[in-house]
């Protein structure tokens, strides 16, 4: 039979706590809060560890980069929109901290819809079992009007829906993200991924059209990525397709010449995902820069985020 005899721990060699390297220093604890204060001392007083430390970061790197000029892009799902933080948003366009906007479709019916009437987000699971999901009218007549007259026109479908909900003269346009950024002047390219979004039901829906006036947002989008570098990418809450949009992006901009060896990348969602991470957080940073993953409800943490950058530059 084997036997494993006890080992003589006299013999262990020892060193000093002293000596000893630590991850963790008490200059790195967080305060305690005092009745009274304002963010700007709440931020300070945050841990300087694990998420806490990262969401300083960004907002230390969101502020720099928007004081040297240098391109911001935010690209988003839909779900930011469905949890109000289109005003949020917006602010960050209107103040500057924004260079362009990034959307998946899904966005055009959220943002259609709140500009129309100031509501949106159906009961999905009430109206899938009656065949009653997604078969909304005025939200596939608007964004399919808006595809053909961009395809026809050779203008991207962001601008296009938006310059249209002006024109609409629409009761809600100031809490809808496509009527600012046409009133700013501001490029948002929207990126289309057909038979994902409910305007594709629609009778009126042209994939022909859809697809020219996606593909010259992507170039649009693609040229501001070649900008990147000593920038800021922020991917809010798309788990899929503009972490792919992204990535390709990159490319592209890498075989034309553009290193884009310095850019931040942040990825923000509530729950952790494979594809942001690997090609939003991790992939573009390989060759240099710094990749970020904060991971909360998007109701809570871009708000955070958001102030803490504005109190920077204020």
């Amino acid at each position: 039979m084997t036997s494993f005899p006890p080992l003589d721990l006299t013999a262990l060699r020892f060193r000093s706590l002293e000596d000893r390297p630590s991850k963790v220093t008490r200059l790195d604890f967080g305060q305690a809060w005092t009745k009274g204060l304002g963010l700007a001392d709440f931020l300070a007083r945050l841990p300087r560890l694990l998420a806490a430390g990262d969401l300083l970061a960004v907002a230390d790197r969101w502020a720099e980069t928007a004081r040297a000029g240098r391109t911001i892009i935010l690209a988003m799902g839909g779900h930011p929109v469905k949890v109000g933080l289109n005003p949020v948003i917006i602010d960050l366009m209107r103040r500057g901290l924004v260079s362009l906007l990034a959307v998946n479709g899904s966005v055009l019916v959220h943002d259609t819809e709140t500009a129309l009437v100031g509501a949106t987000s159906e009961d999905v699971a009430a109206g899938l079992g009656r065949g009653e999901f997604g078969v909304t009218r005025e939200t596939g007549e608007l964004i399919n009007a808006a595809a053909g007259q961009a395809a026809a026109s050779g203008q991207g479908l962001g601008r296009t829906l938006g310059q249209s909900l002006i024109r609409g003269g629409f009761p809600y346009l100031n809490a809808s993200l496509l009527a600012a950024a046409a009133e700013l002047d501001l490029p948002v390219t929207v990126h289309v991924a057909l038979g994902t979004d409910v305007y594709h039901l629609h009778p009126r829906a042209d994939g022909a059209s859809l697809g020219a006036a996606s593909l010259t947002d992507f170039k649009t989008f693609c040229a501001a990525v070649a900008t990147l570098e000593q920038g800021l990418f922020i991917n809010l809450g798309s788990a899929v397709i503009m972490p792919e949009v992204f990535l390709k992006a990159v490319t592209l901009a890498r075989n034309l010449g553009r290193p884009l060896k310095d850019i931040a990348t942040v990825n923000m969602d509530f729950i952790r995902h494979y594809r942001p991470q690997v090609n939003v957080v991790d992939r573009p940073t390989a060759e240099g820069g710094r990749g970020y993953y904060l991971i909360g409800h998007h109701e809570i943490m871009f708000p955070l985020l958001a102030a803490a950058v504005i109190e920077r530059l204020d």
